[in-house]
């Protein structure tokens, strides 16, 4: 992932910019050649920090400063996102209580990590032409079971190897 390039000295284009100090004092707007002045009496960089804002806005620090606080930004976001994964879990429609319970509490389990859970109801044989809300009530079983609160991401879908619904944390 590459960052976008920030213009410092005289690599800004800009003819006048809005320039902001160190300590966050507003200069106010000035030109490219009077804001270098003002960061060369300071021994400091000339830094473009929004080139998209009217006037652009620049501050005046030093620019090993400003890489670390930006690389510092990059990593506490970084940590802040959370990685979720479709977990799975196959179900039939004769599966006994004890084993949906078993099943239900693993996706209990996943749904607390912030995993998101598909369920398929595998269906064979005759069992893929019986009435839907029959076998919608078959996967209304495990959801009572489930113990994290959750919503439904996807509603139960008819595929080829039966019903299909997908689960995540409210």
């Amino acid at each position: 992932m590459s960052t976008p390039r920030v213009r410092v000295n005289h690599f800004i284009k800009s003819p006048e910019m809005r320039v902001i100090t160190e300590d966050g004092e507003n200069l106010g707007v000035l030109t490219l050649q009077q804001a270098l002045t003002e960061a060369g009496k300071r021994n400091l960089d000339l830094i473009e920090i929004s080139p998209s804002a009217v006037p652009p806005v620049a501050k005046i620090m030093d620019y090993g400063k400003f890489q670390y606080t930006e690389k510092r930004k990059a990593k506490v976001a970084k940590s802040r996102t959370v990685v979720s994964d479709l977990k799975n879990i196959q179900v039939k429609i004769g599966t006994g209580e004890h084993d949906l319970e078993l099943k239900a509490k693993k996706a209990s389990e996943w749904l607390k990590e912030g995993h998101r859970v598909k369920i398929d109801l595998f269906l064979i044989g005759r069992s893929k032409y019986m009435d839907f809300k029959f076998l919608k009530e078959r996967l209304d079983r495990i959801f009572k079971l489930i113990t994290t609160e959750y919503r439904v991401a996807e509603e139960p879908k008819k595929g080829p190897k039966g019903l299909t619904t997908v689960i995540e944390k409210k």
